[in-house]
């Protein structure tokens, strides 16, 4: 069983920058792939970011490439997500998520998810 809490969401103006960070506890972080999603308003919970478990592969959707970035420092059992440029189409609640083994781009994939964090960008 793994444990994830979220935090650093909050309200931002467009162009501004938040850090979020997620911390598992639980069993041996490097086993896990660790994942970022987001659910807006009325949509779908989507892929935001994938890490791999030893960090050196990252994944992105295309809409945040260039923006975010994806990190986990394995010492300390965290998994953050640096979003840059925000903008208002990135207001959504954020989860963070892990998976034993192979990172995967399917939610179902993910056993583990923490509760999740606001992040609200105004325009």
């Amino acid at each position: 069983q793994v444990q994830l809490v979220e935090s650093g969401g909050g309200l931002v103006q467009a162009g501004g920058s938040l850090r979020l960070s997620c911390a598992a506890s639980g069993r041996t972080f490097s086993d896990y792939a660790m994942g970022w999603f987001r659910q807006a308003p009325g949509k779908e919970r989507e892929f935001v970011a994938i890490i791999s478990r030893s960090g050196g592969s990252t994944y992105y959707r295309n809409s945040v490439k260039g923006r975010f970035i994806i990190s986990r420092d394995n010492a300390k059992n965290t998994v953050d997500l640096q979003m840059n440029s925000l903008k208002p189409e990135d207001t959504a609640v954020y989860y963070c998520a892990a998976r034993g083994g192979l990172y995967s781009f399917t939610q179902s994939d993910y056993p583990y998810w923490g509760q999740g964090t606001q992040v609200t960008v105004s325009s």
